[in-house]
């Protein structure tokens, strides 16, 4: 696999990463089931593509910007979906969260 193909999957693997997120608050606790299945398949694919990815890419590297792309997808669609607190402090830690994925990737 290149390493091209290896990012790509990084990156819809912090896609369904934040789609499991979401999908587990709907899930209310897992007393819900359709969410509760959505949620385990979501995170099955996520698990399976960042294994994936970890065969070509540094498991540090790719870690971070996977829990990073998932920490901050999540958050967004947090204050999207569910009307959570939007502040300039959580902005500026999102946008230093981000930095340190570019960071990573560039270097």
């Amino acid at each position: 696999m290149s390493q091209s193909v290896a990012w790509l999957m990084l990156v819809i693997a912090g896609l369904l990463d934040v789609g499991w997120a979401i999908a587990m608050k709907y899930a209310e606790g897992y007393t819900r089931v359709g969410w509760s299945i959505v949620s385990l398949v979501l995170l099955a694919a996520f698990v399976f593509l960042l294994g994936r990815a970890l065969k070509v890419l540094e498991v540090g590297v790719a870690y971070s910007v996977w829990t990073g792309i998932g920490a901050a997808g999540t958050f967004i669609m947090g204050v999207v979906l569910f009307g959570e607190s939007l502040s300039a402090m959580k902005l500026a830690g999102i946008a230093l969260v981000l930095m340190g994925i570019v960071a990573l990737k560039l270097a």
